[in-house]
């Protein structure tokens, strides 16, 4: 149900002991950003259009919280096939009474549900190839402001999901700023990646902030071609690692292997999601200490779908084994075996020919079901029936 992408084997049995402990407590957060990337042509499927895309993060959070039969104020973008990953999501969190907490950052179309937005936020972040994404102090206060939060959590297991339309390429921007070589390895919302268009605004972002020489400043490495989702949510990471050390009395690098018994009762994180959290993971590696580092990828594990996992034009695992290398960790990541073969709607069916893979949290939220005790036929056969309905009433 569940397989190991990466990490040891035993620090993986571990994590998923201790996720599974308390997991229908789980806090899920949901992180809604946005970029201009996402207007580049050709760079994203998230929306058949740069303007549908706009409006993506909204209506995903819309259906991840209300579902497919209610009133939906902003209609899901058109795709060149599939349906948004947002479904698998609701079925999970409606199944277990779980609330989620949506966060937006600044969208350009607010989300028409209960939500916590920003203060000050300042829109979408510019294209990655100006090499001036963000401002440097926009950084720094989604970094803080996320550490902030972090350190108030800690009691439950924590999912953190996101939606951000053109992040994989914010994502291979940032993790190539950090000395990672990512090109050809980072996936997408396109049925093939656009390799060689991401690249190509890679190479341009950073030649223009001037950082295409090597590992540069993280924060610097943000604000010239990153997105608003990644410093909140390494933030988030980098604090409730923090406040739990804080609270436990821990010593500098004590990770799950040597976790005290009080220590064990604390659930780990869940960065649910693929290439975009791959780049939050790296992000909080290098805002970590050298001898901290081993104890966050103990505690932080990377959730994805069996599509990102398979997937022929990309390859998670060894971007993963290229950010453990650069900071000399173990990154732990798995991936749900949850497949839609025997589905009878068409636009899931499409998920198995590689039209869409992953978003808003739906590798991990499948972790969650089947950590939760649910077996992936019952949650195959729940989201076909929703698609159903949302077919059925054109809601889509």
């Amino acid at each position: 149900m569940i397989r190991r992408l990466a990490g040891q084997a035993g620090v993986a049995q571990l994590w998923l002991e201790q996720f599974t402990q308390n997991c229908r407590a789980s806090e899920v957060l949901l992180l809604l950003a946005a970029t201009e990337t996402a207007a580049v042509p050709g760079i994203s499927a998230a929306g058949a259009t740069p303007a549908s895309r706009r409006r993506t993060a909204a209506a995903d959070a819309e259906l991840l919280l209300l579902g497919p039969a209610a009133h939906r104020p902003h209609a899901l973008p058109p795709l060149p096939a599939g349906v948004s990953p947002a479904l698998i999501g609701h079925v999970v969190l409606q199944t277990l009474g779980i609330d989620p907490l949506v966060v937006d950052l600044g969208c350009p179309v607010r989300p028409a549900v209960p939500h916590v937005r920003l203060p000050g936020a300042s829109g979408p972040a510019a294209c990655l190839s100006s090499g001036r994404a963000m401002e440097r102090r926009r950084v720094e206060q989604l970094l803080e402001l996320g550490r902030t939060w972090g350190r108030r959590l800690g009691r439950a297991p924590l999912v953190i999901a996101e939606c951000v339309p053109g992040g994989t390429t914010t994502a291979q921007a940032v993790l190539t700023g950090l000395g990672v070589a990512a090109e050809g390895l980072v996936s997408g919302s396109l049925h093939q990646p656009a390799h060689a268009l991401k690249a190509t605004l890679v190479a341009q972002g950073l030649a223009r902030a001037g950082l295409e020489h090597g590992p540069s400043d993280p924060v610097a490495v943000l604000a010239a071609v990153g997105d608003p989702m990644q410093p909140l949510a390494a933030g988030l990471v980098l604090g409730l690692l923090q406040g739990l050390g804080q609270e436990l009395g821990l010593g500098l690098g004590q990770g799950l292997g040597q976790a005290s018994p009080s220590h064990t009762a604390h659930p780990p994180v869940l960065l649910a999601g693929g290439s975009q959290m791959a780049a939050v993971l790296a992000i909080a590696l290098a805002l970590t200490p050298a001898d901290q580092r081993a104890h966050l990828v103990d505690r932080v594990a990377l959730g994805t779908t069996a599509w990102v996992a398979a997937e022929a034009d990309s390859d998670l695992q060894e971007l993963l084994r290229r950010i453990g290398a650069r900071w000399q960790v173990q990154p732990l990541a798995f991936a749900s075996e949850l497949r839609f073969h025997n589905c009878r709607q068409r636009a899931l069916q499409d998920y198995e020919h590689g039209y869409v893979k992953e978003g808003v949290g739906a590798g991990g939220l499948a972790m969650l079901w089947s950590l939760s005790g649910g077996h992936l036929e019952g949650l195959a056969a729940a989201c076909d029936q929703a698609c159903g309905l949302l077919l059925e009433e054109g809601r889509l």
